[in-house]
């Protein structure tokens, strides 16, 4: 019984096998194609290191490019294999580390031993012994420096490696200036291949990448606010009804995170050469400050969403009626100044849109504070209040922080030179004068004319209509 009961379990998990397989293929190919679908520049990136690779493995296949190089043709393929990163920043940061650190690295090489080799024979070893030990421990403890390890960590790495390989092999091999050549001049060749590839195949731009990423960010944050006060004040029947996906409230959670992404980024941008209207001399850092007040805004967000998971989201609807309006207007004006000013941001683009709804969040904040400070809480008991108060609380800092990003987001179109709008059409008044034009049956007749009047930037919000039907546009 026992046995035929085994064979059976055996028998099932046999047949089982096939099904199983297919299944863990299909869940393989089916990650493979979400991985790639959701950035296709990955494939593109797989291609070009294969495409570096395939090209100097060329020194080593070659017979005449080998007969130059002999085994040393391996050091660029190894170049290429640690080398190439996904951004031109990150492989052009890692090439000119390994560039430089392997010259003056083979330069103070050739020294340590020519020095060594003047102590005699029995003195050459201890020196050169001495000479690895002070430049591994000199150059580990410089590695310790933060400004030093987030930028040249990799050189230096490189350069302990270097120094100690042709210190110590130059003790047995005679041509060390002709070994220091050979891999001095393939590291050079590989580090040149990934460096082109990256630039001229379809490169890939961190500065970039960290731009959109602010962009990116701030826009989060705003639809956060956005649904955040109907969220709130819902009713138990609006709460029994609502059967709307929440996944915008979450969207924020990412930016608690963004930071060593951002760092990373910024890092690799400093290493790009111009690109676009990305200038050589690009303020990364302030990138870097404006992230860090984005943080400190989805911080306080955070604080906001647990209130709406927490028990104390029905407020009494005395205390809902009190603080609804100013809360909502608050909650709604901080979104769209921080919609504005991401979509003004994405293109580079400096204009005032934000001003006017920092200035209506301002107001309902005051307006709140009053609220807050007035007489009408005396007959409510205060364990009831405590948890509106809080949510109050936490929106006006909410719109101190949205004004500093505001503000900050100002200074880096300043440094960077964004280009200034003096105006913007609202949503409101374009798609009135859309609809004005569309409802005629030849626009060129009818439809009035719009004078528009810039520095150097797009047209503009019409402020007044003359008697003539024309649309004037004062900046």
């Amino acid at each position: 019984m026992m046995g035929s009961a085994s064979n059976e379990k055996i028998g099932v998990l046999l047949a089982s096998l096939p099904a199983r397989f297919t299944g863990k293929v299909c869940e393989i190919a089916n990650r493979t194609k979400k991985l790639g679908q959701d950035d296709p520049r990955r494939i593109t990136h797989s291609l070009k290191v294969g495409f570096a690779l395939t090209l100097v493995s060329l020194f080593y296949y070659y017979q005449p490019l080998y007969n130059s190089f002999g085994a040393s043709a391996m050091w660029a393929v190894v170049t290429v294999i640690v080398v190439f990163e996904f951004s031109v920043g990150a492989t052009l940061g890692k090439g000119l580390n390994r560039g430089l650190a392997t010259l003056v690295a083979g330069a103070l090489g050739i020294g340590a031993h020519h020095l060594a080799s003047l102590s005699g024979h029995i003195g050459e070893p201890i020196l050169l012994g001495i000479f690895v030990f002070l430049q591994a421990a000199t150059s580990t403890f410089i590695r310790f420096f933060p400004k030093i390890k987030a930028r040249y960590d990799y050189g230096l790495l490189i350069f302990i490696l270097t120094f100690s390989l042709i210190s110590v092999s130059g003790f047995r091999d005679d041509e060390v200036l002709e070994l220091a050549r050979k891999r001095i001049s393939t590291i050079f060749i590989g580090g040149s291949a990934c460096v082109i590839v990256s630039i001229l195949v379809f490169p890939v731009w961190a500065g970039e990448d960290l731009h959109y990423l602010i962009a990116a960010n701030i826009e989060k944050l705003g639809n956060f606010l956005e649904g955040f006060g109907g969220e709130y004040f819902k009713t138990l029947e609006d709460i029994a009804e609502s059967k709307d996906d929440k996944a915008f409230l979450l969207g924020y959670k990412s930016v608690l995170n963004s930071k060593s992404s951002e760092e990373s980024l910024a890092n690799f941008a400093r290493w790009e050469p111009g690109h676009g209207r990305f200038s050589f001399r690009h303020p990364w850092t302030q990138y870097l400050k404006v992230g860090a007040l984005i943080r400190q805004c989805s911080y306080r967000i955070e604080a906001l969403h647990g209130r709406l998971i927490t028990a104390d989201v029905q407020v009494s609807p005395e205390i809902r009626n009190r603080i609804e309006e100013s809360c909502t207007k608050l909650s709604l004006e901080s979104c769209k100044a921080l919609k504005a000013l991401a979509s003004d941001f994405r293109i580079m683009t400096k204009s005032p849109s934000a001003d006017p709804h920092i200035a209506n969040a301002k107001a309902a904040a005051k307006s709140l504070k009053s609220l807050l400070k007035s007489g009408l809480w005396e007959d409510i008991d205060l364990l009831e209040v405590v948890p509106a108060a809080t949510v109050a609380s936490l929106l006006l800092d909410v719109v101190n922080c949205t004004e500093k990003i505001v503000e900050s987001v100002y200074e880096l179109g300043s440094l960077a030179n964004f280009e200034t709008v003096e105006a913007t059409v609202s949503p409101e008044k374009s798609h009135e004068l859309g609809k004005i034009c569309s409802d005629k049956k030849s626009p060129m007749m009818d439809c009035p004319h719009v004078v528009v009047k810039i520095t150097e930037s797009p047209p503009v919000l019409p402020v007044n209509i003359g008697k003539t039907g024309q649309q004037v546009l004062e900046v």
